[in-house]
């Protein structure tokens, strides 16, 4: 059997990532440093199996161009969980998202990375 284990994204400040991901409802599994010299901090989410590793590089700049990549993640009550992250003073786009979310059937929002990545949020 085959199993997924992790995605990994550069970033460019590492704690300020961890910050940041923690605010979504990341934890920190583990951290440490890469035979090759870069620092390395392996994400999860309560529940899954699936890791998200953060990678800084310093010789390495990080830049993703817009929409070449995201992750999602879903969750069972949208507006309650867009809140806290509102809350925890990230930006929830697109804008007027608690208005769109009071009609329709796909719920969807996204939020920004510090280093550009996206991620979708879905209620699922």
């Amino acid at each position: 059997m085959i199993k997924f284990l992790h995605t990994r994204i550069r970033v460019a400040d590492i704690d300020r990532s961890i910050a940041f991901y923690k605010k979504l409802g990341y934890n920190e599994a583990r951290r440490q440093d890469s035979p090759q010299g870069n620092q390395l901090a392996f994400l999860e989410l309560p529940g899954n199996d699936v890791f998200l590793e953060l990678c800084h590089s310093p010789e390495y700049t990080a830049t993703c161009p817009e929409d070449l990549m995201h992750t999602c993640l879903g969750v069972s009550d949208i507006i309650e969980y867009c809140d806290g992250v509102e809350k925890a003073g990230i930006e929830i786009w697109p804008g007027g998202w608690r208005e769109k979310f009071s009609s329709g059937d796909r719920k969807m929002a996204f939020v920004t990375d510090p280093d550009g990545y996206e991620v979708e949020i879905l209620e699922r």
